[in-house]
């Protein structure tokens, strides 16, 4: 019964592959999908405009430094951003300095975007050599107008010959990360597609093939843009700058790994079949189950991330799986239509010949397998104990989120503004105050609490407003020290401690601190379900429930071994400062998702060529006819991966780079010599309880 079921499911697929490329449906197919390119592109353009990249649209929802943002609008606007200006002579400021920066206060006023009667200040430091003022910025134009605003108030900071000026506070970190990301759209696509174009040219040695792919993949991003825009437009998806530059690599970068296969598919069935509709109906029928599961794991691994605590990872996974989503769907339809059309003569000048024997037999890895195969055990013993060795690398290695200056791979004035401020001030914290919410009731125990740490100074009275009460103070520690973390939970403890109060703590240092911690809870909540939901569906696909569970293993083991050589290149080599909080998430959803795409292609073939033979033969045949495309795909994937370093963020750059180590390592070492050597020395078991193993087993 279940042979009928699966006999009768791949005749729908053969009959599903004829049609989409038929002699007229080809053609139907392609003008389908410039209509729909047609009504995307315009919206996928306004995709930028309707990122949320406030501190709302990162932090945990139920974080207590959120319920105080929720409570803080009440007292004040959320469209204003403190900057503070620090200014500084390291011989001393004079008197003409003194008038100046008195002056400056007045003229930041009339700047355009800048709050009637906000700026405060001077305040100038005991030592005498430096001076802060604060402006209150109108950000309710967008994050994004920030720089331009802060621009305008450098010019008149700046001017003074000797004395040096710069923007901190949150107002001046959000210019500064709005600079950052500032065209990282575009920079990445370009990077992607210039990294994809030079690598499939040299995947084809062909100077006309690569295009399909490329037009494919662009088609892709283009759709899955403009869908996630309707979604955060209308039905309230969160899309964040994050996400909108991950989608951009994932889905170049996964769409053409797709292209790969089912090309390396339809040239082998070229070798086989004169009619080019013919070999490509094969192709896509044989193929088609690999690239589907594969694409399903991702988007499913993605949508994991819903159970995260931190908005900004909840929000990529929904994003992710919906660019993997269309990635899928063009690529085992538009890009099928596209290659009939054409003809076998976008290969020149590697053009397949029907009746030319496969390539694959006498290749590179075939070799390779037939080296494997002669101590297997010896082989995959090896590896494992390699890989096991270069995971130690992580150990001692701090995921424990990145300080102001650490964030950057440059300096930017906010980060040099800290610095003078942490030289010359004991209130460190200007601009970013800790704040304490409460019943008003309770002001003047919640005003206590706050001069009661020896780490706050400048504690403002309590302000009461619809029944709640709101103080403030300022640091004296860095904001982003572990001493200012401390100070938070000290407070917190305090704070809540006041009967009735329902007081709460939060302010710039708590939100940091609540990302991280929220961080952690998504780490050990997600990756178990991510393990669990891959091996089910490897269990599903390969009717097996012994293979999925060596793959598995293999799956952890190469990403432990990639985090732990790339904590030692970013500790010893990039002179990286610890790491973002979100890194061992993100590393191990792409490494786990994306990883587990090429066990999928090598192990169903290894599995269709099982049931004509022994799997040891199988398992020859399988690394011989997928080494090449799985190699190919890996190095795209982690070719647009690495497109990532090029953004001034440290966190990107560790995401990218640890990323595309990880698949190159895993399709050069544990997916092709790994895996292999494990199904050669297990054999026909590996299939166990499914009825392959007997059926092997019995020829």
């Amino acid at each position: 019964m279940a042979q009928t079921l699966e006999k009768s499911a791949k005749s729908k697929t053969h009959r599903l592959a004829g049609i989409i490329t038929g002699q007229r449906s080809k053609w139907l197919i392609v003008i389908a999908w410039v209509v729909v390119m047609a009504v995307a592109a315009p919206l996928a353009g306004k995709l930028t405009g309707a990122e949320s990249n406030d501190t709302s649209a990162w932090l945990p929802s139920k974080a207590e430094s959120t319920l105080v943002l929720n409570i803080t609008s009440k007292f004040q606007s959320t469209d204003v951003a403190p900057a503070v200006i620090v200014y500084e002579r390291t011989s001393g400021l004079t008197s003409v300095d003194k008038a100046k920066i008195a002056g400056d206060v007045q003229r930041f006023g009339a700047v355009n975007g800048v709050i009637a009667n906000s700026a405060a200040g001077p305040y100038f430091s005991p030592d005498g050599k430096a001076a802060e003022s604060v402006v209150a910025v109108d950000v309710g134009n967008g994050w994004t107008k920030v720089s331009g605003i802060l621009g305008d108030v450098r010019k008149i900071a700046n001017n003074s010959e000797g004395m040096t000026a710069h923007i901190t506070g949150p107002g001046g970190q959000a210019a500064d990360s709005a600079d950052a990301f500032k065209g990282i759209d575009g920079t990445l696509l370009y990077a992607a597609l210039g990294v994809v174009t030079i690598l499939l040219l040299i995947t084809y040695r062909s100077p006309l093939l690569w295009l399909l792919p490329v037009i494919s993949a662009g088609f892709s991003l283009t759709c899955a843009q403009a869908i996630i825009y309707l979604l955060a437009k209308h039905a309230g998806l969160v899309v964040n700058a994050q996400s909108a530059g991950i989608l951009t690599v994932l889905v170049f970068g996964a769409a053409t790994d797709y292209a790969l296969l089912l090309i390396a598919r339809y040239r082998e069935e070229l070798h086989r079949h004169e009619d080019r509709h013919e070999a490509m109906s094969l192709a896509l029928h044989r193929a088609s189950p690999a690239i589907i599961a594969s694409a399903l794991t991702v988007v499913v691994g993605m949508l994991c991330l819903l159970f995260a605590e931190l908005n900004s990872t909840k929000s990529l996974g929904p994003v992710a799986a919906i660019g993997i989503g269309v990635g899928l769907l063009v690529m085992i339809t538009l890009l099928p239509a596209l290659l009939v059309i054409f003809g076998r003569w976008l290969f020149w000048p590697m053009t397949p010949r029907n009746g030319v024997e496969v390539p694959t037999a006498r290749g590179l890895w075939a070799k390779v397998g037939r080296a494997i195969a002669r101590r297997p055990r010896m082989v995959w013993l090896v590896t494992a104990a390699v890989l096991g060795i270069m995971a130690l690398g992580a150990i001692g290695f701090k995921a424990n989120g990145l300080s102001s200056k650490d964030t950057y791979r440059n300096t930017p004035d906010s980060v040099k503004g800290d610095a003078v401020l942490s030289a010359h001030f004991s209130a460190v914290g200007a601009g970013q105050p800790v704040v304490i919410v409460g019943n008003a009731a309770s002001a003047r125990a919640m005003e206590g609490v706050l001069h009661g740490d020896s780490n706050i100074t400048a504690v403002e009275p309590a302000v009461i407003k619809d029944g709640y009460a709101l103080t403030e103070g300022t640091l004296t520690v860095t904001p982003d020290s572990a001493a200012a973390y401390a100070t938070i939970d000290h407070l917190r403890t305090a704070a809540h401690q006041i009967p009735n109060a329902d007081a709460k703590v939060g302010g710039a240092t708590a939100v940091i601190l609540d990302t991280e911690r929220a961080s952690k809870h998504d780490r050990q909540m997600i990756i178990p379900i991510i393990l669990v939901v891959v091996f089910v569906i490897l269990s599903l696909l390969l009717r097996s429930l012994l293979a999925p569970f060596v793959l598995m293993l293999t799956v952890i083991l190469s990403f432990a071994a990639a985090f732990g050589a790339c904590a030692q290149i970013f500790t010893h080599i990039l002179k990286f400062n610890g790491a973002d909080s979100s890194l061992p998430l993100f590393v191990f959803v792409f490494l786990v998702a994306l990883g587990i795409d090429y066990n999928i292609f090598l192990m169903t073939r290894v599995r269709e060529e099982a049931h004509h033979g022994d799997t040891k033969k199988a398992a020859l045949t399988g690394l011989a006819a997928t080494g090449a495309v799985i190699t190919s795909a890996g190095a795209v994937l982690a070719g647009t991966f690495s497109v990532l370093a090029t953004l001034p963020l440290t966190a990107f750059a560790e995401i990218g780079f640890t990323v595309a180590f990880g698949i190159l390592l895993d399709t050069l070492i544990v997916r092709s010599v790994l895996v292999t050597a494990l199904a050669l020395d297990i054999g026909n078991v590996i299939w166990w309880p499914s009825k392959l193993t007997k059926q092997s087993v019995g020829k």
